[in-house]
């Protein structure tokens, strides 16, 4: 069983056609280096994925918020399929492992390499809904994506988290937040960020992500928590 197959059965997908999985892990990058394996890379499936992706999570919304505006259900879908959330999957998947990508790309561990990832979940929707169609890729994004809905909607976290969280601190304390990183961790290639959110100098809570702006979005989440402004 190859790398490929382990995954498909992670996710609990029986590919009739494995090289579609593989695809989807494939970077542009990768076949610079590898002309003589006849490879794809993944962009026409991402490029699907995202489609699949957008469709199936409006479908949801429209079907359990009957009496919700559309501009506030775009905002719920937004949240739900945002970049964060997509690194969120990647992370519970493990995405790093399969990657292919150039030698010069696995080098890099910053913001393009959390690009590429999220890329990568949409073009594993992508070759999911090719493969075994839309109950099956529906499948993968209510196992994956939809789960947090409620979270959504009941934290706010359809609305950015830090701007929401500067208009409570000056609507109830009359302050604007500010962020500090207190810790990077890891090695370069896995590096994560754990920011902190005071006022007036004091700590409020923190928030740990593969980025500095990730970390500073979820501080906010903890401290509308913590503050109870939620």
């Amino acid at each position: 069983m190859n790398n490929f197959e382990k995954f498909a059965e992670k996710i609990n997908v029986k590919f009739n056609d494995i090289s579609l999985l593989q695809t989807s892990f494939t970077h542009r990058s990768y076949l610079n280096e590898n002309r003589g394996e006849n490879l794809k890379h993944n962009e026409r499936l991402e490029f699907l994925g995202d489609a699949v992706l957008e469709l199936v999570v409006t479908h949801h919304l429209f079907k359990k918020f009957p009496e919700e505006k559309e501009g506030v259900l775009t905002a719920y879908r937004s949240a739900i399929v945002n970049t964060v959330s997509l690194l969120r999957v990647a992370d519970e998947l493990n995405i790093n492992e399969y990657l292919l990508l150039s030698k010069g790309e696995a080098k890099d561990e910053g913001r393009a390499r959390n690009f590429i990832i999220a890329n990568v979940i949409e073009a594993i929707i992508g070759a999911i809904y090719l493969d075994k169609g839309y109950d099956e890729a529906a499948t993968f994004i209510d196992t994956y994506f939809l789960k947090i809905t409620d979270e959504v909607v009941e934290h706010s976290l359809w609305q950015d988290a830090k701007s929401h969280f500067q208009e409570k601190a000056q609507e109830f304390e009359k302050v604007t937040p500010s962020y500090k990183t207190l810790e990077e961790i890891g090695p370069d290639h896995d590096r994560k960020f754990k920011v902190g959110v005071f006022l007036r100098n004091k700590l409020i809570a923190e928030g740990e992500g593969v980025s500095k702006q990730e970390a500073e979005q979820l501080a906010a989440q903890e401290a509308l928590k913590a503050k109870q402004w939620a």
